[in-house]
């Protein structure tokens, strides 16, 4: 494929697209990871959009657990409609080329939804240490308008973040290499084809990363010391599992997250191989936005009984159909 650039006086040559190398497959390997990965993109947005209209539809589960949960499957679907759809074209055509706006975007966005994803896990795990600390608080400390500000809040969270460094990066010279050797416009490979110095911008995304990473970070650990100081206090051993299986699904989706996510984002040139580093982006935008919603409805019988209240009410309008038109 052609390699799109102009040319500048002096031989200087500046690009002008990128081109999103993938993952280099071919053959039958590239035919049977394509369809893995348009499965996976489904599936994830079948299991994340169901949480959503189960959380709007359905009284039962109006909480403020519940909220925030509607809030990460939005989160989770935004994440996944910014990076997947692209792949998919590099995958199942020849798509490779990106334009500077449309690779910017991209990065902006992956920036956004994951600054978005931390602070909602943060404030999920606040929300059962309040369930559990101070069960009989909860209604008043955990009011609407405390977690519609916490979920405006977590969503707005990762704007400077997202605004500013990709601005800063895609100012930045770029000359004569467009080859991204990755399947989204990531930090990290985009940052190896500039051509001068990077330590000022390496520095300070990484200090910016850090504070804002390690807010929702610390307000997980703070939770779950108070949550694991509570659950000893409780006397019978039935008492204590209970409480804390309450936390199973946001624990596990907490050490997904941040073991993944943070690997790539906290180093931006770490000396982690390509292939490797495609491998850990991979897991954690595609594969945790698909298992989340498994996680958390396999683990949580409010929502169980919420999906199959909604289907029994779908069939049963079916069969109410159905029984008018047979009349």
């Amino acid at each position: 494929m052609r390699i799109l650039e102009e040319t500048k006086p002096g031989n200087q040559t500046t690009v002008t697209h990128f081109l999103l190398w993938g993952f280099g497959l071919r053959g039958k390997m590239h035919l049977l990871f394509s369809i893995v990965i348009s499965v996976t993109f489904l599936v994830t947005m079948i299991g994340n959009s169901l949480i959503v209209v189960i959380t709007v539809i359905d009284s039962a589960p109006h909480t403020p657990m519940y909220y925030f949960l509607k809030n990460l499957a939005l989160t989770e679907i935004c994440y996944s409609l910014s990076i997947v759809p692209r792949m998919l074209l590099i995958l199942l055509g020849e798509r490779k080329i990106i334009s500077f706006p449309a690779c910017a975007l991209q990065l902006s966005c992956a920036i956004l939804f994951v600054m978005c994803e931390c602070f909602l896990l943060g404030v999920m795990a606040y929300d059962r240490q309040v369930a559990i600390c101070h069960p009989l608080h909860y209604g008043t400390m955990m009011n609407r308008d405390l977690c519609f500000k916490m979920a405006v809040g977590s969503w707005l969270s990762g704007i400077p973040v997202a605004l500013v460094f990709p601005t800063w990066l895609f100012t930045l010279p770029f000359c004569g290499r467009n080859k991204v050797d990755h399947f989204f416009c990531d930090v990290s490979p985009v940052l190896k084809l500039v051509c001068a110095d990077t330590a000022l911008f390496e520095l300070l995304i990484f200090i910016s990363t850090v504070i804002i990473v390690m807010i929702p970070f610390s307000l997980i650990i703070i939770s779950y010391l108070l949550i694991i100081h509570a659950v000893l206090q409780i006397p019978s051993a039935m008492g204590q599992r209970q409480a804390f299986s309450t936390c199973t699904a946001h624990l596990v989706v907490v050490t997904l997250f941040y073991s993944t996510a943070g690997i790539i984002h906290l180093r931006p040139r770490s000396s982690l191989s390509s292939n490797m580093k495609k491998m850990v982006s991979l897991s954690y935008t595609v594969v945790t936005p698909m298992i989340n919603p498994f996680i958390y409805s396999l683990r949580n019988q409010k929502v169980k009984q919420s999906l199959r209240k909604c289907i029994n009410k779908r069939l049963l309008g079916k069969q109410m159909i159905f029984s008018l038109s047979s009349s």
